[in-house]
């Protein structure tokens, strides 16, 4: 049997195609495709439950990103040689396709959603990333499902003043912008990325150009759907129970009493919180008993969906926000280093309510993080992990590892900090930063970063500039009135239309991450967010340099000292030695813990050690390996075989020469082994080297004082008288 499927090429801009195909793969799931660019090959399928799970009042919407190693003819690593649990660059690959997908979804469709996006086939020199979120709302056009699309997502890069959709990962290389766009035919929903210490203008540009490449691919969606059968009816769904007499009670006796609880600017996020939950019992004490369990879920959906707009309108119209401040006011913020003595580094910064603890830790080669990918492979020498424990909002909650919140959070905050991190030239360590967040009430990704930029200049790490971050949101009434928050809230983002997090240096920007949750964000208030932003992230540095504003002199006396030296490639084996006795021998009597590398046409040796003394020492062994014979140059040698003609001399380690017989004393020696034995030391000097051989001649003779000779007498004649 011939499986038939529909297949349409289309072509970006520059002439490159993208081809999409239904019918052929995963039959059975509500929606499936497969997006193809040169050989990479992603297959998305969508499937959803027909009914809503009890109690559900939520977006239950998963969606997994995996990358099959076969894809790139590889083998997975680890014991079971097979594809495990989602990689950190998965999860963050999910992340982007999730963000751009659930607020295109109805408020109330709550079924089981899973959207699952693999690669099937590997191009070395195409990111899939870039093509995931396409597949997966191509997928979706197919179905009948609630949903608000299509949408795409698509990289947008600036490659030697150029903007490029989509570049090949080899150009991706030399980009001063480097982000993922998603959206609608009409709206912009999701940023994410990283920038060089590029202005707000740019950015905007940037986002305006992939935006008309996400038009295009939407008109795909919409004509592969209609070739497909045509765009389906969506299904019908009631996952919601009201009782609109209970809902207008709710109303009517709450709203006015949370109008003011927000009215009121208390900056204590507990007080707030308990304030509204008092206006919440007291209405549900007013239920009789009998209809307290059935109605109770009801009064909480109702009460939130007042609480949202008493808040907001709050806002609207007074310029007045939760916790008192105006709309551009940053909280107050604390900032100091050097809290732990035992790290290499380390931060506390203090926003508000918002608190990040960051540590840095200093590293060799041998703590270098090996990166396994389907698509990428190697080391990785700059690592930030963010850590969200239950206690920072007061909650009860076990820790199970990171979840992909913290990765998202974490690796936000890596790439605003990579963008201004020494290159290898002027660092040579492994470096690890973590951030625990002690207290949250909003933008604690952006305080990591800031507590993530003091820490690592506390350490010594000679970063190009301090780096801060802010959170900015929107509050609107659909209409034409609107106001941009600086440094949000934890309930700002909730009951917010916008998250969009800013970092940057005083230059220019390093990252951005934007969720929109509403249809439609004019360019013209996005920039207006960005500019606020740059005001905001300029005060947050001026409060930063209160506590350090220059990477320190010198590292910790406690940290590792790295130093590092080239050698010719031919002495890394000599260095290393048979099954490295060598190199352990070094490392154990001198206490320093020593790599080696070779990269191009030389070896790099990194020495590391607390003591100053130590590398010293290892230096001095290493010089001696790798010192080339000089003739003329006296050593102090090591007798090591004996032969009939002479002795062989290792004048530095792996190097021997000649010392015949004749050139041992200036004496006659008979023999030998009457004057010298194996493992005695010896003076010598190199006479010459023949440069076809490389064989070198020795002599000690010549470094002894030749004995002087008593002249020769002539026999006396006998004189006849």
């Amino acid at each position: 049997m011939s499986l038939k499927s529909i297949t349409k090429a289309f072509q970006l801009k520059d002439g490159r195609e993208i081809i999409i195909e239904t019918g052929k793969l995963a039959r059975q799931a509500d929606g499936a495709v497969v997006v193809r660019m040169g050989n990479c090959m992603i297959l998305a399928t969508v499937v959803a439950a027909n009914e809503a799970r009890e109690g559900v009042d939520f977006m239950p919407l998963t969606v997994d990103y995996q990358e099959k190693y076969a894809a790139a003819g590889r083998f997975p690593g680890g014991f079971f040689k097979r594809e495990a649990r989602l990689s950190e660059y998965e999860i963050l690959i999910s992340r982007l396709i999730d963000r751009a997908l659930r607020p295109l979804f109805p408020e109330d469709f709550h079924a089981d959603i899973q959207v699952m996006v693999t690669l099937i086939s590997a191009d070395k020199n195409i990111a899939p990333d870039s093509l995931a979120g396409l597949a997966a709302s191509a997928a979706l056009a197919l179905t009948d499902i609630p949903f608000n699309g299509p949408m795409s997502e698509v990289r947008v890069a600036r490659i030697d003043g150029q903007l490029v959709i989509n570049p090949y990962l080899e150009d991706l290389k030399k980009a001063d912008i480097d982000l993922i766009v998603a959206g609608t035919a009409d709206n912009i929903v999701m940023v994410e990325g990283e920038s060089k210490e590029v202005s707000e203008n740019d950015m905007l540009e940037a986002i305006k150009f992939a935006h008309e490449a996400i038009k295009d691919q939407c008109r795909w969606q919409i004509e592969m759907a209609v070739l497909a059968g045509g765009i389906k009816p969506k299904r019908t769904y009631s996952h919601e129970t009201n009782d609109s007499e209970l809902k207008e009670a709710v109303w009517k006796a709450c709203y006015d009493k949370a109008y003011q609880v927000a009215m009121q600017g208390n900056p204590n996020k507990h007080e707030r919180k308990a304030a509204f939950n008092e206006i919440l019992e007291s209405f549900i004490q007013t239920v009789p008993a009998e209809e307290l369990e059935e109605k109770t879920p009801l009064i909480k959906r109702y009460y939130a969906d007042v609480e949202y707009h008493a808040v907001r309108n709050v806002i609207l119209d007074h310029n007045r926000r939760l916790d008192g401040r105006g709309l551009t006011e940053i909280r107050p913020i604390s900032a100091e280093i050097n809290l732990l003595p035992s790290t290499h580094g380390s931060s506390l910064f203090t926003r508000g309510e918002t608190q990040s603890l960051t540590t840095v830790t200093l590293g060799t080669k041998l703590d270098e993080q090996i990166i396994d990918g389907a698509m990428f492979e190697g080391h990785n020498k700059f690592l930030l992990h963010y850590n969200f424990p239950g206690f920072s909002t007061g909650e009860v909650r076990p820790n199970r590892g990171p979840g992909r919140r913290e990765i998202g959070h974490g690796n936000l905050a890596m790439r605003s900090l990579r963008m201004v991190f020494p290159d290898e030239t002027n660092n040579p360590y492994t470096v690890r930063v973590v951030s625990d967040i002690l207290e949250s009430n909003g933008s604690s990704s952006m305080a990591t970063v800031c507590a993530g930029s003091m820490a690592l200049m506390d350490a010594g790490i000679k970063m190009k500039s301090a780096v801060s971050g802010i959170a900015m949101g929107l509050i609107s009434d659909g209409q034409e009135k609107f106001v941009v928050l600086s440094d949000i809230l934890g309930d700002e983002d909730h009951l917010g239309d916008m998250d969009f997090k800013v970092t940057g240096t005083r230059k220019g920007i390093c990252a951005c991450q934007m969720d929109l949750k509403v249809q439609g964000l004019p360019f013209d208030i996005m920039l207006q967010a960005l500019n606020q932003a740059r005001d905001g992230r300029l005060h947050i540095l001026g409060e930063m340099d209160k506590a350090i504003s220059q990477p320190a002199d010198d590292y910790k006396p406690h940290a590792p000292r790295i130093e590092i030296i080239h050698i010719p490639k031919d002495f890394i084996g000599a260095v290393i030695g048979k099954g490295g006795e060598v190199i352990q021998e070094m490392q154990r009597e001198t206490g320093t813990v020593i790599t080696i590398e070779e990269v191009a046409d030389e070896g790099i040796i990194e020495i590391a050690s607390s003591d100053k003394a130590s590398i010293e020492k290892a230096k001095a062994r290493i010089a001696v390996i790798t010192a080339v014979p000089t003739v003329g140059e006296v050593y102090n040698g090591v007798v090591k075989s004996i032969q009939t003609f002479g002795a062989f001399i290792e004048i530095i380690p792996g190097k021997e020469g000649l010392l015949h017989i004749s050139e041992i004393s200036w004496d006659r020696v008979a023999k030998v082994e009457d004057v010298l034995k194996p493992g005695d030391p010896i003076e010598v000097k190199l006479l010459e080297v023949d440069q076809k051989t490389g064989k070198m001649k020795l002599s000690h003779k010549v470094l002894t004082e030749r004995p002087k000779r008593e002249p020769s007498r002539k026999p006396v004649k006998d004189v006849k008288e």
